[in-house]
């Protein structure tokens, strides 16, 4: 993709290209069984989309996430927050 499509989405969002990338890569290489790992990515996911994850619902998507085990993809966590 060229620079003046991740201008425009830097431009929309407000979010440098660089930490969505590396937030991207942060959840490729994730280990989702360590609860540390989950709750770091939670907590990036939120800071990304300028949302504010309070205590219990950071509990909530956690523990929903370490029971299924499974990865999860930067669309999957932003629909956990409501964005």
């Amino acid at each position: 993709m060229n620079d003046s499509f991740f201008k425009r989405i830097e431009s929309k969002t407000g979010v440098p290209m660089e930490e969505v990338f590396a937030l991207a890569n942060a959840i490729q290489h994730a280990d989702f069984q360590d609860e540390n790992q989950v709750r770091k990515i939670i907590r990036n996911v939120g800071q990304l989309a300028n949302k504010n994850v309070p205590p219990h619902l950071e509990d909530e998507l956690v523990n929903s996430l370490l029971a299924s085990g499974q990865s999860v993809n930067l669309a999957d966590i932003q629909k956990m927050l409501g964005k």
